[in-house]
């Protein structure tokens, strides 16, 4: 099963190292582009997401509705990137916007400036 970016896959995010690392089994956001999500590439690029929910915190996080399998309002974790597995996939939750995606997009680069 491929995942595409801007969807949002479940994913088990165990074993973390560090207390401020996000962990367990959660909603993550494929951010990764899809020419490497087509291919025998080994690891994909998410954005973790939270239910723990923190208003008026752009850049940091954005805000989506629930929808699909997601169940709850979830800010995605603009400043979490990081590589997984594609083994800890477990399965697509639901797809965001072509405008979400865009706004994700400038919130991580206005992470990076």
């Amino acid at each position: 099963m491929t995942a595409f970016k801007g969807e949002i896959w479940l994913a088990n995010l165990n074993p973390v190292k560090r207390e401020n690392e996000v962990g367990k089994t959660r909603p993550v956001l494929i951010f990764q582009n899809d020419d490497l999500n087509s291919s025998e590439y080994l690891t994909t690029i998410i954005l973790p997401l939270t239910t723990s929910l923190i208003d008026n915190v752009e850049p940091l996080r954005f805000r989506v509705s629930k929808r699909e399998k997601l169940l709850q309002k979830s800010d995605i974790l603009v400043a979490q990137i990081r590589a997984i597995d594609n083994s800890r996939l477990v399965e697509k939750v639901a797809k965001l916007e072509n405008w979400e995606i865009k706004k994700v997009k400038e919130l991580f680069d206005e992470v990076l400036e």
